[in-house]
């Protein structure tokens, strides 16, 4: 079982930054591919930021260049640096893992998932 627990949420003005973390527990290693999601109010959820267990990337379009996905694997932990902040990237955000030796390409490949973390970006 794999139990992940975001936080580094807030409310940040635009232009501002936050760095979020997500904690994961169980069995989960360098082996597993992490992601973050994001989910703004009446929209659908969407890829933010997927990493590899070997440190390969990728970046949703609205973000590249603002955002930075990384992690530890010793510490079990996922990171994602925002920076220079808009109002369009307010939603909740969440952390999710997929099994051992899987590349998701898709959301639903994605086995486990945390609880979420509201970011707030005011004009």
């Amino acid at each position: 079982q794999v139990h992940l627990v975001e936080s580094g949420g807030g409310l940040v003005q635009a232009g501002g930054s936050l760095r979020l973390s997500c904690a994961a527990s169980g069995s989960i290693s360098s082996s597993n591919a992490m992601g973050w999601y994001r989910q703004a109010p009446e929209k659908q959820r969407e890829l933010v930021a997927t990493i590899t267990g070997g440190g390969l990337t990728n970046y949703a379009d609205s973000v590249k260049g603002r955002f930075t996905i990384s992690r530890d694997n010793a510490k079990k932990t996922v990171y994602l640096r925002m920076n220079r902040l808009k109002p369009d990237d307010t939603a909740v955000y969440y952390c999710a893992a997929a099994r051992r030796f899987i590349i998701p390409t898709r959301e639903e490949e994605y086995a486990y998932w945390g609880q979420g973390t509201q970011v707030t970006v005011s004009s």
